[in-house]
């Protein structure tokens, strides 16, 4: 049986990644800054910016709240809007 990691070893194992990980996204917000047009009515900018507000909150589950705020709301009959088969 393992036992947990201490918040200083998971802070010194995930860093790096995460330091990566948000310099490109960085870049990304950079890119959008300085090309041609706007997209800031674009509704996918607009989830991109709450997505950086969860990440900056205080705040417990941000992976959960950041796969509810990207996912589209459950829709009972989606097998039939997509034309899938039920296994029966």
């Amino acid at each position: 049986m393992s036992t947990p990691h201490t918040a200083a070893e998971i802070l010194e194992r995930e860093f790096l990644v995460v330091r990566a990980k948000l310099l490109e996204t960085a870049a990304a917000f950079d890119r959008l800054d300085r090309a041609e047009g706007s997209v800031a009515n674009d509704p996918r900018r607009q989830e991109l910016r709450q997505a950086l507000d969860v990440l900056a909150a205080d705040a417990p589950n941000r992976a959960e709240k950041l796969q509810l705020l990207f996912s589209l709301p459950y829709e009972p009959n989606w097998r039939k809007q997509l034309n899938v088969a039920t296994n029966k």
